[in-house]
């Protein structure tokens, strides 16, 4: 097995990194600070190919795989996972299931102004009382004429006070569970569509997140993906099989983080009359770390290049969040821990990366729903 990435692949994440580390790198404090995510990388990042760069480039795409995307999410978390989670909500949530399910005119309208950065997006699944348990949403589409009348809430909302449009999960029959799911494109503006409140976070405060209402908000029968009613529940598991795999590269990248500030630190840290980094004890921590890394990237990696051939990840994409999600919590440990009471200051940038990776086992399916989708996959 070739586990080398392509040159193709190494050019891009040359060039992505460049990318990071000049033009994202100088507005992190300032967007952590305010909890304002700097637009314009929408646009910037589009104009190059690197929002969304797995998808066509006639479509205004990069034109890569998921590899691909892999490179992009890994690199923009060792920086800023705030900011990485705006731009990787428009890559995949927001963006796949137009590109896989939509019509043509939705592709034209929505998709491609998103690839480009014109228009951002977002996606609209979890609501106040419902997380985990997708297929028991309260959301109703009621076919009125040519338009579908929305009623709901929706919570947790990645780039929800900035989106120009969301996709939204509502029930067209609610009498079949799950199966009645329909995913609607809403658009910005839309009379009965508002951002109710901006969410204040622990962590990840670069990505803006909020609380949208639809009341009575009446949405063209052509926004439904899929243009018939049912197969919305299929729609949004393609979504995050593919969005469990882009979790694993987040937490990769965020290890890698951990572990570089980390490693530096422990290198100037001076006790009992030398770094620490000497101490046997950091050492071997140091080192258990960046194994740990390792392995995430190769197993995430690995089902990134499965999930480029079209075969069946289902099982592997939720190890794969399961499997990195949780052993980040660990690595984020011991470089606090490492780090000791400097690593509890603000001013340090470790406690951040402690701070937004906390949420990785709860966000897109929390560590128990992977657990029990790997036990159905191995029949259990």
């Amino acid at each position: 097995m070739d586990f080398q990435l392509t040159e193709e692949n190494r050019i891009f994440q040359d060039a992505i990194r460049d990318f990071v580390v000049n033009e994202i790198a100088p507005l992190v404090d300032e967007a952590e600070e305010t909890g304002v995510f700097p637009k314009q990388l929408f646009r910037k990042m589009g104009k190059q190919g690197f929002l969304c760069p797995r998808y066509p480039v006639e479509l205004g795409g990069g034109g890569g795989d998921k590899i691909t995307e892999c490179i992009m999410v890994e690199e923009l978390n060792r920086v800023c996972p705030g900011i990485a989670a705006a731009l990787m909500a428009q890559s995949g949530l927001a963006t796949q299931p137009i590109y896989r399910y939509g019509s043509e005119e939705l592709k034209k309208e929505f998709l491609m102004p998103a690839l480009s950065g014109e228009k951002i997006g977002a996606f609209g699944l979890t609501e106040p009382d419902v997380g985990s348990d997708a297929a028991s949403i309260r959301t109703r589409a009621v076919r009125d004429g040519d338009h579908y009348v929305i009623n709901g809430t929706k919570m947790f909302i990645t780039n929800g006070p900035i989106c120009d449009y969301v996709v939204v999960a509502a029930y067209t029959d609610p009498s079949k569970r799950g199966v009645g799911i329909n995913l609607f494109v809403v658009e910005k503006g839309t009379p009965g569509f508002t951002v109710s409140r901006k969410l204040d976070k622990v962590g990840n405060k670069s990505a803006e997140t909020g609380e949208l209402v639809f009341e009575d908000c009446r949405v063209p029968a052509d926004r439904m993906i899929g243009g018939k009613e049912g197969g919305g529940f299929d729609q949004l598991a393609d979504a995050l099989i593919s969005g469990r795999i882009t979790y694993g590269a987040r937490c990769v990248g965020t290890a890698q983080a951990a572990y570089d500030l980390t490693a530096q630190y422990a290198k100037e840290r001076i006790q009992f009359g030398k770094p620490i980094v000497k101490f046997q004890n950091t050492r071997f921590k140091l080192a258990e770390i960046a194994t740990h890394v390792d392995v995430m990237r190769t197993y995430t990696y690995r089902t990134a290049w499965l999930y480029d051939q079209g075969k069946n990840v289902r099982k592997e994409a939720a190890m794969v969040k399961l499997f990195t999600a949780e052993i980040l919590q660990t690595i984020l440990s011991q470089s606090m821990q490492i780090h000791g009471g400097y690593g509890y200051m603000m001013e340090y940038p470790i406690q951040r990366f402690w701070r937004d990776g906390r949420l990785y086992t709860i966000t897109e399916g929390t560590s128990e729903i992977q657990r029990m989708i790997i036990a159905k996959e191995l029949g259990l």
